[in-house]
């Protein structure tokens, strides 16, 4: 019972957090201050404390402002929800110790739930930021890359491989960048390279860059075939980037493995 009640007061504390992710992303695109009170972007009104209870407000408001009726976005449940179950799923691999990196002792996995938790509030953040206004800003992109270094090293993580898979797949976007002058990707993808590195390290880290490129084809085809993207429409690649890294963090061991045994 004691794991049940754990999973789900992360999967609480992951819904909290996600209406925290929409106000930073929504108030930095504006010019905000991110402890300003909160308001209606509508009519501008205060919004009350009761009309800001993640989901549920959303539901008994049936989706509208309680002063001017004007439609709130669907972005607000689905990230509060989608951030409650990854809090969710990172609780649940650290009470049942599944893929659990070896260098982690017993007594460190709190501090792997941390980490990845913390990780993937930048993540979301990033993943909607460049969804919805095509850049990747270094407040959230370069804080990352510190705390998942800092992280990393107090769990004892291997230096060499996690230097080594930030050069490789930092270098891997480098490498576009110059030789297509910033056409093929932008600033903001190298970073995110540097972050899939030195998070996951290497080999795991080269399936969250596999991943990546999956997620950007289909998301791609899903974007042009809705008509919310043409051809030569820019596609946020950085989007991709963000959901495969925390792919990566949940399964990207089990994926490697799955895939080591079918070449056995």
């Amino acid at each position: 019972m004691s794991i049940i009640i754990a999973i789900i007061l992360a999967g609480i504390l992951g819904i909290l957090t996600g209406s925290i992710v929409n106000a930073t992303v929504l108030r930095t695109k504006a010019g905000l201050p991110l402890m300003s009170r909160a308001r209606c972007l509508s009519c501008v009104e205060p919004i009350h404390w009761f009309d800001l209870i993640p989901v549920l407000s959303y539901f008994v408001l049936k989706g509208r402002c309680r002063r001017c009726s004007a439609a709130i976005e669907w972005q607000y449940p689905a990230v509060e929800l989608a951030m409650g179950l990854l809090f969710a799923l990172f609780a649940a691999r650290v009470v049942l110790g599944l893929g659990i990196p070896s260098y982690i002792t017993g007594t460190e996995t709190g501090i792997l739930f941390v980490r990845d938790a913390v990780i993937s509030v930048f993540l979301v953040i990033i993943f909607l930021y460049d969804f919805r206004f095509s850049v990747i800003p270094d407040k959230f992109s370069i804080p990352a890359i510190i705390l998942v270094i800092l992280f990393n090293a107090l769990l004892g993580a291997s230096p060499f491989s996690l230097l080594l898979g930030g050069l490789a797949l930092g270098g891997f976007f480098a490498v576009q960048y110059l030789v297509s002058q910033g056409r093929w990707v932008g600033g903001g993808d190298i970073r995110m390279g540097l972050l899939m590195g030195f998070l996951l390290g290497l080999p795991v880290g080269l399936v969250a860059l596999f991943l990546s490129y999956v997620l950007g084809a289909v998301g791609g085809l899903v974007l042009l075939l809705g008509g919310h993207r043409s051809t030569t429409s820019h596609v946020p690649f950085g989007t991709f980037m963000a959901g495969a890294i925390v792919l990566a963090m949940l399964f990207g061991p089990w994926l490697l493995n799955s895939y080591m045994a079918l070449l056995q």
